[in-house]
């Protein structure tokens, strides 16, 4: 499932957000086809992700009839080719990435929350803050209704939310921890780790696995997951494509 994380997200645990052409999500008018998904997208104010069953003309091709004209979307692949051409497709950028791992037995190195560190269970109404935060890291990733997609975690200063965790990709026995973020006036005191720490341990306590993603260039939050007590599993290839 790791291998293709969006498509076994949208198939199984997440099938209520799918977006799709076939009987395994409803497509955006509510309508059903008795040919089996080939393509599955989130819709648009929860992700801007989509997956594809295999990487195919016919599976890309279902994947354009999923957008608007002009939209981009991701999708992920375990190689950094791009995508074969599609009439209806262009392709736009390559993010190389890599896919971590994090068993439940391996939670002890995260730090705990303190008297210090007032932290919250984050909830829709905060979705504007969420946003903004994250458009300070990963511009365009995190939308109105990502909040959705599981629990998130915030600390703030002063009314302001300045620190967040939360969950983005959930399949069976597994959850993706995600928008992991804080602001620059307060890096180095151990917010993100602790919030991460938070939803690690709910993790665990279910029986899940924590994985991740993460920029393969971005090598010292890599060093911070390993010692954290994250394993690298794969490189992950990011693409962005977009509707002519």
């Amino acid at each position: 499932m790791l291998r293709n994380p969006f498509w076994h997200a949208l198939s199984t645990v997440h099938a209520r957000f799918a977006l799709g052409v076939g009987p395994t999500a409803a497509t955006p008018g509510g309508l059903e086809s008795a040919r089996p998904a080939l393509a599955l997208r989130y819709p648009p104010d929860i992700l801007p992700f989509a997956a594809i069953a295999e990487m195919s003309v016919p599976a890309l091709r279902e994947l354009a009839a999923l957008l608007t004209p002009g939209e981009p979307i991701y999708i992920t692949d375990l190689s950094d080719a791009p995508p074969v051409p599609t009439p209806e497709l262009t392709y736009l950028s390559l993010l190389p990435g890599l896919q971590m791992l994090l068993r439940p037995q391996s939670v002890s190195a995260f730090p705990h929350a303190t008297a210090e560190i007032a932290f919250r269970k984050l909830e829709q109404a905060d979705a504007p803050a969420l946003v903004a935060l994250t458009d300070r890291a990963f511009p365009g990733f995190f939308r109105r209704n990502t909040i959705q997609l599981g629990s998130y975690y915030g600390i703030h200063d002063r009314g302001e939310l300045v620190a967040m965790a939360g969950e983005r990709v959930a399949l069976p026995g597994f959850r993706e921890l995600s928008a992991v973020c804080t602001h620059p006036d307060h890096r180095g005191k151990l917010f993100a780790a602790t919030l991460m720490g938070l939803l690690a341990r709910d993790h665990a306590a279910a029986g899940l696995c924590s994985i991740l993603h993460v920029s393969a260039a971005n090598t010292s939050a890599i060093r911070l997951y390993e010692h954290l007590g994250f394993e690298s599993l794969r490189p992950i290839f990011f693409h962005r494509l977009q509707r002519l």
